[in-house]
């Protein structure tokens, strides 16, 4: 189980591209990752463990995704 920071800063993905159009935010917590829509701030957010985190941006990273 994570424990929720209560005050996350996000940033735009590096990923993300154009005007504000289609971005996801990531902001860093003690257990990983948050990551949410930018259009949809009040819908939350997905956390991720370090793990995951570190899985996910692997295969980013090599394209796999």
């Amino acid at each position: 189980m994570f424990k929720e920071p209560r005050n996350l800063v996000f940033r735009k993905s590096s990923y993300s591209v154009g005007k504000g159009q289609d971005c996801v935010e990531v902001a860093n917590t003690p257990d990983g990752a948050a990551v949410r829509d930018s259009k949809h701030r009040d819908a939350g957010h997905i956390a991720f463990s370090k793990e995951e985190w570190a899985v996910f941006l692997t295969d980013v990273k090599a394209s796999h995704l």
